[in-house]
């Protein structure tokens, strides 16, 4: 009864951090100029003073996950040694899209690659053909190995505690090998309060950016007015529609509509490639799948220490940062559709199938976007400067039948944006219900309608309030950048006690294996030994009778004769 009681109570964590987002929010909407220009001068700060600890730190959590896959710590399950995965392959990776990562595939498959055609990284000249190919080389960079391998050992970190050592679904939790029952604390509650702000923060810009795309895209195709008080409703039919499938929970809900949207992105993808430069996409793809594997380590550990140049921290850095923000909520989301994988597995699943997704799907729409601003038949570089989130829509017009395409991109971004805020909600909700897989579904609503609140506020406020609060929850990936160091240190340390106890455990059941397979050869051998014997004793005693018997008729058949 007791602990019923303590289970219903609000969290702390909940209490604090919904007074903090709530505090920051009001001063979005109230001085949107005043936020803007703080977060700037600390975006500024924290990329000027740790760019090189970025570039560093993102490298490594790639090398780590790629080590940890290919070695014997692979074949370790997260969960219990007879468990198997809840969801099929296809259900689990459309959920790890439609999480909230699927929708910036979508915002910057096209805008990314004709912003760096025309604003090139150092050493290439703007509107050239090297220009082109290091657009889409670094757009793929920027959305393959590196963000997934944040997001996989934050989901693997809390995987391995949930389903192995029975820890409740925090970020906390992870620090228990660190520091054992202290975790439970303010030092915990202190972690987990800054995942939520930075979860909260990251997934009401990403409403804000939805809003604006989806509003982007019915003004191109329809009548309709792309102003904030669309995008507001926009906002409010996909907070109902979210609610919906949040009543249904994870099974049906999130996992229906990822199957669904999975499906509108193939079918997408698929008729763009057809129709579209198709022998154009596919020597982009080639090329820019080459150029990745070939550059991938001197990108991630290229600086520019001797120049002013400000791309590098623009773009690359601050994408490291919006990735390692989004990680508590990728991570424990992706945590929760992952029990019963292997680590191997889930390294496959997390890091090497969105990489390639991540290369077909930039090199057909960024490709597509780039052979049309080249051969300058549409302005989607203009567009891409001035309202980035008409740039999927011009490209789409300028191919066959895009009314009806651009209709599905609407759609695609439409279930990417309930998805995403179903997803939130669940993950802010199991955050401040003491890790609850399964948390209220109030807990849940206020969540999502905080964050709904959050995103509209924001729009209303005008210029400054959306992209400051975007620039707030990067900041507060530089104290999580550092959390996660931590968490590689602290699942290293289980793997390792693991391991050991699995491998004795293997080497227990190799020698009792053994131990059987020689016991019933010795008995195979000791029962022919034993037969022979015997067949040798009954042998000489039927031999002994028999010639008894032979003795007994002839001796008869002589006296009766």
């Amino acid at each position: 009864m007791n602990q019923s009681n303590v289970e219903s109570r609000p969290s702390s964590v909940l209490i604090i951090s919904a007074i903090l987002v709530g505090l920051f929010v009001a001063w979005g909407a109230l001085a949107p100029e005043s936020l803007d220009r703080a977060a700037g001068e600390g975006l500024g700060w924290m990329i000027n003073n740790f760019g090189w600890f970025y570039m560093l730190v993102t490298a490594f959590f790639v090398l780590f996950v790629i080590i940890l896959a290919i070695s014997p710590f692979g074949r370790i399950r997260l969960g219990k040694p007879d468990e198997r995965p809840e969801y099929s392959w296809y259900s689990w990776i459309g959920m790890l899209f439609a999480a909230g990562i699927g929708v910036g595939f979508v915002f910057w498959g096209v805008a990314e690659p004709v912003l760096y055609y025309l604003d090139p990284p150092m050493g290439f000249t703007a509107e050239t053909p090297q220009a082109a190919v290091a657009g889409l080389r670094y757009a793929v960079y920027h959305w393959a190995l590196h963000p997934w391998a944040i997001f996989s050992i934050v989901g693997l970190t809390l995987a391995y505690v949930q389903f192995k050592k029975d820890r409740p679904a925090l970020i906390s939790s992870a620090f228990y090998p660190l520091i054992g029952d202290r975790v439970n604390g303010w030092f915990g509650q202190g972690i987990d309060i800054l995942a939520v702000i930075a979860t909260c923060t990251g997934v009401a810009t990403t409403f804000g950016l939805s809003a604006l795309q989806i509003t982007g895209g019915l003004s191109y195709i329809s009548p309709i007015p792309n102003n904030v008080w669309t995008q507001i409703t926009i906002i409010t039919i996909v907070t109902f529609l979210f609610m919906f499938s949040a009543a249904k929970g994870v099974d049906k809900g999130i996992k229906t509509l990822s199957n669904i949207n999975l499906a509108v992105a193939g079918l997408l993808l698929i008729f763009v490639i057809i129709v579209g430069p198709t022998l154009f996409i596919a020597e982009s793809f080639v090329t820019t799948l080459g150029g990745y594997i070939t550059n991938v380590a001197s990108m991630s550990l290229t600086m520019t220490p001797f120049t002013e140049s400000a791309w590098l921290g623009t773009n690359t850095i601050f994408f490291w940062a919006w990735h390692i923000a989004w990680a508590p909520f990728m991570g424990i989301f992706i945590a929760r559709i992952s029990r019963g994988r292997t680590i191997r597995e889930f390294m496959i699943g997390v890091l090497l199938v969105p990489t390639v997704l991540a290369v077909i799907w930039f090199t057909t729409f960024g490709g597509t976007a780039l052979n049309i601003e080249i051969a300058g038949t549409a302005p989607i570089g203009d567009l891409v400067m001035n309202n980035v989130e008409l740039a999927l829509f011009a490209t789409l017009g300028e191919l066959p039948l895009s009314a009806i395409t651009s209709f599905l991109a609407v759609l695609l971004i439409l279930i990417f944006f309930i998805t995403s805020a179903d997803s939130a909600s669940y993950v802010l909700g199991t955050m401040t219900s003491r890790g609850s897989l399964n948390p209220g579904l109030i807990v849940k609503m206020i969540w999502g309608l905080l964050i709904a609140g959050t995103a509209s506020v924001l729009l209303l406020s005008g210029d400054g309030g959306l992209g400051a609060l975007q620039t707030a929850s990067i900041i507060a990936a530089l104290p999580f950048a550092i959390i996660m160091v931590f968490m590689i240190l602290a699942v290293l340390m289980m793997l390792g006690k693991d391991f050991k106890i699995e491998d004795r455990k293997r080497k227990s059941k190799r020698r009792e294996s053994i131990t059987k397979e020689i016991r019933e050869e010795i008995y195979e051998e000791l029962k022919e030994e034993l037969v022979e014997d015997m067949k040798k004793e009954i042998k000489e005693d039927v031999y002994e009778q028999v010639k008894e018997e032979i003795y007994n008729e002839i001796t008869t058949d002589k006296k009766n004769k």
